[in-house]
């Protein structure tokens, strides 16, 4: 099931905030970097074209000639179950005269996919296999002009692709971040989250910069203010910390909280390979550039953003259960929309921030505050990866 909806200049404090830092406000990106197409299009090439992107969840694509087309930074990119059964990914451009192969977002074709301009035929492994009169033209080589191959893994049940020839270290990019916010990968696995099913989809429109979206997300500061259920639900989050803030730390259901809902009721079975040490609680982590996952003990929670313009982010949300779940059609809608709500109240406030960015107010950026001086380090790595050209950590 999917849905969609549309979603003065500080001084630096030198005193002892108590929380390990030295002074309690430290500067945000400068409002340019939100606003401007010449930088976002830098972050587009040296960012979402270089790092591995979590593009398709690898379910959606059961079957041969199964297929979904999708954005990364400029670039469309043709995702296939080939016959063999695992997945490819291909540059969705024709060899030929650089037509778009696939121009719709999701499909299914028998055997191969045809170019719509001149017929040219290419296999679901990304060979040239047909096109008109290809017989009497010798010197076209069917591997040479096959589809241009994109670097593809899967992992967590999704398919992360890398358009770089030379992709980083998946290990130290990607699962880093997790060993970061959990202390190990392994912790992560517990889940199963390659087994789990899909049990909803939504997909938001939000109106703002993929920064902004993704600060927003590392943060708690703003929770007591917008997020009556999530703190409700995650009390020590109306203190203003969040669960990202502190390595291995899941924040902890409330005392009277039944279930990961939105009104606190009772939610699913506890994931069986959930340990006692994350049961009843909620870790969240960040992998960057695009990602958010969510842990809960009874489903997951996960999020995809396509930053599409310098002021635009597509976000697809899947929230994921246990097979017997989704399969015995119980009802799914009160962890849903919980979660579902955070959302709006978050896209939200990522749209309210968004105008200002180009505000001469904003010049010089924002402060963050000590419970928000994580941040800091996400600034500290776009631009390390703008100004010396790598990805990594």
């Amino acid at each position: 099931m999917t849905d969609t909806f549309s979603a003065d200049t500080a001084t630096e404090s030198e005193a002892d905030t108590g929380n390990g830092h030295a002074g309690s406000l430290i500067r945000t990106l400068p409002g340019n970097t939100y606003v401007d197409p010449s930088i976002f299009e830098l972050e587009q090439i040296k960012i979402f074209e270089s790092m591995w992107f979590c593009a398709v969840r690898a379910a959606d694509l059961p079957n041969p000639g199964d297929f979904r087309t999708v954005q990364i930074g400029r670039e469309s990119v043709l995702v296939t179950r080939s016959r063999d059964g695992s997945l490819r990914a291909f540059l969705n451009i024709c060899r030929h005269r650089g037509a778009r192969l696939c121009v719709e977002e999701t499909g299914s074709v028998k055997r191969s996919f045809q170019c719509p301009y001149h017929a040219w035929t290419y296999g679901l492994d990304g060979k040239l296999i047909a096109a008109p009169n290809l017989q009497s033209m010798p010197d076209v080589d069917r591997t040479e002009y096959g589809l241009r191959p994109v670097h593809l893994r899967e992992w967590l049940g999704y398919a992360w692709l890398c358009l770089a020839e030379q992709p980083p270290s998946f290990v130290d990019t990607v699962q880093s971040d997790v060993t970061d916010r959990l202390g190990d990968v392994e912790a992560i696995e517990n889940y199963d989250i390659d087994e789990l099913t899909l049990g909803r989809r939504i997909t938001y429109d939000v109106k703002a910069n993929w920064k902004l979206v993704i600060e927003n997300f590392m943060e708690c500061y703003h929770c007591a203010t917008i997020h009556p259920e999530l703190t409700e639900v995650l009390p020590e989050f109306a203190d203003g910390f969040a669960a990202q803030y502190y390595v291995g730390h899941g924040a902890a259901f409330g005392e009277d909280v039944d279930g990961f809902t939105v009104d606190g009721s009772e939610g699913f079975e506890r994931l069986s390979g959930v340990s006692e040490e994350q049961d009843r609680a909620y870790y969240a982590i960040t992998v960057r550039p695009q990602v958010f996952i969510n842990l809960v003990p009874d489903h997951v929670i996960i999020h995809r953003m396509f930053p599409l313009a310098a002021d635009r982010t597509l976000i697809e949300c899947d929230w994921l259960y246990a097979k017997d779940v989704v399969a015995s059609g119980r009802d799914v809608s009160h962890s849903v929309e919980l979660f579902h709500r955070v959302n709006q109240q978050d896209f939200d406030a990522c749209e309210r921030c968004q105008p200002a960015m180009s505000s001469r107010a904003y010049d010089n950026g924002g402060v963050l505050v000590p419970s928000e001086h994580h941040i800091g380090a996400f600034h500290d790595w776009v631009q390390s990866v703008l100004t010396e050209g790598g990805a990594g950590r």
